[in-house]
């Protein structure tokens, strides 16, 4: 009986001694000591940090640039003047190279009103309510100029952007993006437009 009693002292000392280092090692306070590992959890992983020293290249270095000549995938496009607005000889497209809907319209309208609309206000007039809080003034899209840009220009700015305004290549698609041209180009009809513009039956109800 003794013997027992013994035995169950000593299972329960080599309980409480295991659960002290299991908790240990979870423990979460600074120590000089490394760590005690029970579970890793992805916590030590064997890779190499960027601009640490790795002696498995002859020259030592860790990071290591990109193989020559390779795009990633996410930005590669087969269709240069479709993904930029520049054709190969090097000038804007002219014409939207998306076929003109209403679906294509009504996509254009979402996306300006996202995007857009912040700056240039849903009319395009650059009197949103980013730059009524702001010594900015984004540009007008019905002004002569901008009218005079051909849709691959528009193109071009809404990707990359223009002076104080941003690029929008990473937030909108490409297709989106031509769309929203398509859009533009809307808004700019309806605020330059004039009666004669109008069919004959429409005139009659406008008078």
């Amino acid at each position: 009986m003794d013997f027992l009693i013994v035995n169950k002292r000593m299972v329960t000392a080599l309980a409480v001694m295991v659960l002290s280092l299991l908790s240990a090692a979870c423990a979460n306070f600074p120590s000089r000591e490394p760590p005690f590992w029970i579970f890793p959890d992805m916590k030590k992983q064997d890779k190499v940090k960027y601009e640490s020293e790795s002696p498995f290249f002859a020259d030592r270095r860790g990071s290591r640039r990109p193989v020559a000549h390779t795009v990633a995938q996410e930005t590669y496009s087969p269709d240069v003047a479709y993904s930029t607005g520049i054709d190969a000889a090097g000038t804007y497209v002219a014409r939207n190279p998306e076929p003109i809907d209403r679906a294509l319209l009504e996509r254009g309208q979402a996306k300006f009103n996202v995007y857009c609309s912040p700056c240039h206000d849903r009319a395009g007039s650059g009197r949103g309510v980013v730059p009524a809080k702001s010594n900015w003034i984004p540009g007008n899209l019905h002004d002569e100029r901008i009218v005079g840009f051909v849709d691959g220009e528009l193109f071009h700015v809404v990707t990359n952007g223009r002076r104080s305004m941003p690029s929008y290549r990473f937030q909108i698609p490409e297709k989106d993006r031509w769309a929203i041209v398509a859009y533009i180009r809307v808004l700019q009809r309806a605020w330059l437009g004039k009666l004669a513009d109008v069919p004959p039956d429409v005139q009659t109800r406008l008078r």
